[in-house]
């Protein structure tokens, strides 16, 4: 499941009260063009954004500034990597979580680690994220960052192998931060060739 900030924009105008048509009178954009952003079926002009956003009561200046911040993002950073998870859903986490373990391996920056994953992200992987985080600052003796100590415990367990046989090897071998989150992983499971 991936997060579809489009959704959010019908979201915010419905908790409004405005119909598509009144937005678009409103935002000064043709109601098509409205109709197509929601549905996510066209590439949205920041002008038109800033536009439709102003017309629901979010300044122009805050969108460009937000979007300054999303592009200024290492693309190695836990928020750079939870926001890929979420666009190309939640299966994914293989790859862009290990895509972050080398990089932050490579050189462990705390500008890597410094911002949490992005609020759209499914408790599960924010879980892993957290823990992921804190077994590589301890072992390349960065500091934990804040929002560490915010990502709470799985309310069902985890065993991110998926494999049954394992599970009882995930559950002697699983570090500290992933079991007290109730992810359970292989001892080796940052291990990297």
């Amino acid at each position: 499941m991936h997060c579809d900030p489009m959704k959010n924009l019908k979201e915010i105008r419905d908790r409004r009260g405005l119909s598509q048509r009144r937005l678009a009178q409103q935002a000064g954009v043709s109601f098509r063009a409205l109709q197509m952003i929601e549905a996510g079926q066209t590439d949205v002009r920041l002008s038109s954004l800033t536009r439709i956003a102003s017309a629901l009561g979010t300044p122009g200046a805050v969108v460009r500034s937000e979007l300054e911040r999303l592009l200024a993002a290492d693309p190695d950073s836990v928020v750079a990597v939870s926001r890929k998870i979420n666009a190309d859903g939640e299966a994914s986490w293989k790859i862009w979580l290990f895509e972050f373990v080398d990089a932050f391996r490579r050189a462990p920056r705390k500008e890597l680690v410094i911002a949490p994953p992005s609020p759209e992200t499914r408790a599960r992987v924010s879980a892993l994220l957290a823990s992921t985080v804190e077994a590589l600052c301890v072992e390349r003796g960065v500091q934990r960052p804040w929002w560490c100590g915010g990502v709470g415990v799985l309310p069902e367990p985890w065993f991110v192998a998926g494999i049954e046989n394992l599970k009882a090897t995930a559950l002697a071998e699983s570090p500290t931060y992933f079991r007290k989150r109730n992810i359970f992983v292989l001892e080796n499971f940052l291990a990297r060739v």
